[in-house]
Formats: structure tokens, sequence, C-alpha cells
């Protein structure tokens, strides 16, 4: 019986959303934005060099048709990504209003997001006094830190040592549908933060509020370091997704990374979490040993947490050439029959203004499927398809492009 691998790069896009206009970084539309064609613009000018040299190499991806999905994607040429494709390749459009990560994976696994996403003001504070009472209610402190925009690791440096001093838990949002709180292991503790969090995601998934995502650190003033304890409490899919057609169907699916939080575990038997090596080691476990005719949905976040949002071009070109060269490693596992396909969720261009996600398209490449021109698709077209090529039924909005 045949298996399933739908494995997402998180922001790796690949530019040409023809909706980019209405999505900004500040005060910066996000046209033109193309993750994978400006990485590969930099690299070929000697731009990222810490770490690496050179054009940036994606040998294994471009071979399945990855040069082929950004040039269909925006028109545009990647430097070094010019193989003839020798596996399945098209590009993928979302229709969701959002570019973040809960609307990109749902509509991937076949359900379009049907409502605006909340997100909290540019001010200081950020927060409603209701809900900051309500943190602290729970919580049991006399107030909360951050109550801003910021990013994870500067907030945790800036407030990090007065949180040791009083307790207080750091609250922060970004231009995402988020709530995140930032809280140290050792003084605050993993599991009362984690409870913290969990007893939160009502009050925020009632506003329309995509994840609560707790992150915990450790370390001391000058060397706080996040940990990867990080657990997301996101809001329900609004609808059954490729997890749950293919759970019904009586088939097994393994989550890899953060998709059993992405998914709130609807529809998901087995998680694995860790960083993206560990992942990865998880990953092709599976690959080799996993069951006949179950669905493995992995998602690799360093792309986007560790170097995309910090706008770090040659980090994010490092990233993209290590996870290219375990592609062999996978591929070597496929069984006649196996379909094993590459995705993205947004984009998240470090060469762009801010520090946000970038709106674009995706790339869609695939083995297994043989030599095969897929052309534009929709995001859910990539959950249809799976659903297909594994004999269960569909539920969803897509089609199968096979």
């Amino acid at each position: 019986m045949s298996r399933a691998f739908l494995i997402v790069m998180d922001s790796v896009g690949c530019g040409g959303a023809p909706d980019a206009d209405q999505y900004f970084n500040g005060d910066v539309p996000d046209t033109g934005a193309n993750t994978l064609a400006h990485i590969a613009e930099a690299c070929a000018a000697g731009q990222a060099e810490e770490g690496r040299s050179g054009p940036l190499k994606m040998p294994h991806l471009d071979a399945l048709g990855l040069g082929a999905a950004v040039r269909l994607a925006s028109g545009t040429e990647a430097p070094g990504l010019d193989a003839t494709p020798r596996g399945l390749w098209g590009a993928a459009t979302e229709i969701s209003r959002g570019k973040d990560t809960p609307s990109g994976h749902w509509e991937l696994a076949g359900v379009p997001v049907p409502w605006d996403w909340h997100y909290f003001p540019k001010t200081e504070p950020a927060f409603p006094e209701d809900l900051t009472a309500e943190v602290c209610r729970i919580a049991g402190t006399e107030g909360i830190l951050g109550n801003r925009h910021a990013s994870g690791t500067v907030v945790i440096e800036a407030e990090g040592a007065r949180h040791i001093e009083t307790g207080w838990p750091i609250c922060y949002t970004s231009v995402d549908s988020v709530f995140q709180i930032a809280a140290h292991e050792d003084h605050f503790g993993l599991d009362r933060l984690l409870a913290l969090c969990e007893a939160l995601a009502p009050t925020l998934h009632a506003m329309k509020i995509g994840r609560v995502i707790a992150r915990p650190f450790i370390g001391a003033p000058g060397a706080f370091e996040r940990t990867a304890n990080r657990h997301d409490y996101a809001i329900d899919p609004p609808a059954p997704t490729l997890c749950n057609w293919v759970q019904d169907a009586g088939r097994p699916v393994q989550a890899v990374g953060k998709i059993g939080d992405i998914f709130s575990m609807r529809g998901i038997d087995a998680v694995v979490k860790g960083p993206d090596r560990d992942l990865m080691e998880a990953l092709v476990g599976f690959a080799e040993t996993g069951p006949d005719g179950g669905l493995t949905f992995a998602n690799f976040v360093e792309f986007d947490s560790l170097f995309g949002h910090r706008r770090d071009i040659a980090g994010y070109a490092r990233a993209l050439e290590w996870f290219d060269a375990q592609v062999p490693r996978l591929l070597a596992h496929l069984r006649d029959g196996d379909l094993m396909l590459f995705t993205a969720d947004h984009g998240n261009d470090p060469t762009w203004a801010g520090t946000d996600h970038t709106r674009e398209r995706v790339p869609v490449v695939a083995a297994g499927a043989g030599v095969r021109d897929i052309g534009q698709i929709a995001f859910a077209d990539v959950g249809a398809t799976l659903a297909a090529h594994l004999g269960v039924p569909a539920r969803g909005s897509g089609r199968n492009v096979l």
C-alpha cells in the first residue's frame, strides 16, 4: 500500500503571489518578495559567505524541479537552480487571508481559512487591559512584561533580568496573529508556562488569534537562550483536514516538528518534536520503516525562525544547503508507489524590509510521480492530491493534480 510524505520547508517561498501588494512589512508591500530567488542572487553575488561560499547549492531539490518552480511562480531566475526537472514540479498559490503558519498548513491540507485573523495593534501597550488582567490572574502575578510587538530574542534579552527579578511573564506579539509568552524554565518553570498558555488559549482563540505560543528560555542576562520546548496552542482548523481524512480511513498519520501543534493534534496519531537536525533523523527513520498506507507530515521551522525573521541571508542559505544534502537519504527509502512532496507554507525573504513573513507563492516538487509539470495550482490541491494518492476520500476544496 502506497505511502505519502508531505514535507514543509517553513517559509521557503518562491515569489509571484498575485495579491502581494495587499501584505506589508512595515510600510513596504510584499510586491516582489522572493525568498528563494533573492537568496540565490545574494549567494551568486558573494553576499552570503558566512559559513558557506559561492552560488546556492541545492542540486537534489533542483533536480526534482525547484528552479523550474521559481521560474513558474515569479518569472525569475534563481542563479544555480537551473536543472532540467526530473520529478513533479509546480507552484502553489494561497487564497487564505494571511501569511502565517496555520493558514498555510491548513490550506495545504485541503482547508482554506474562512475568517479574517485578529491582530494586535503596533502600540505600547499592545494588549487590551482585560487580556492583561486575565494573564495576571492565571499566572498569579501583579503584572506582565513586554506588552508590545517584538522579536522574541530581542524581548527576552531586554526583559529577561526583570522577569527573573519579578516573576512576571514576558508577553509579546508580532504582525502575525499570535500571543507569545516567554518565561525562564528554571525561575518561572516550564510546566507553569505551558499551563498558563493552555489556560489562556480559549480566550485568545475566541478573539480569532491564531496561536498562543510558549517560548521557554534558559541562561543568565547577556546569555539567554531559547530552548526546544516551545509549544504552540493553535486554534482548531475550521473543518477536517488531510490528517483527519487519512486517519478516518484507518491509516496512520505521523507528525514531525510542530505539525501536531498547528493542527491541535486533530487527525494525528504520533508526533516527534525537536530541532531540525533531530527531526531529519526522525523523518529518515519514518521513510525507512514507516507503515504502508500512512501519511507522514513534517515541518522544518528553522529556515523561518532562525534565519528568515532575523534577515540572515547566509544563515538561510546554509540551512537550505544542509536540507538539500539530506534529500538523497530520504529518497533512498522510498518504496514503489510512495509519493514524497516538498513545499512551503509562505515566504520569509531575508533580503526584504522588516522582519515579518512575505506573501509569496510556494514551490511544489515531488518524487514518486514521474516527470510531471503540474503548473500553477492551489494550496488546497496539495491535500487533495495526497489524499487521492493514498486512496482516501478528500473532503476539502482542492483537486487532484496527478
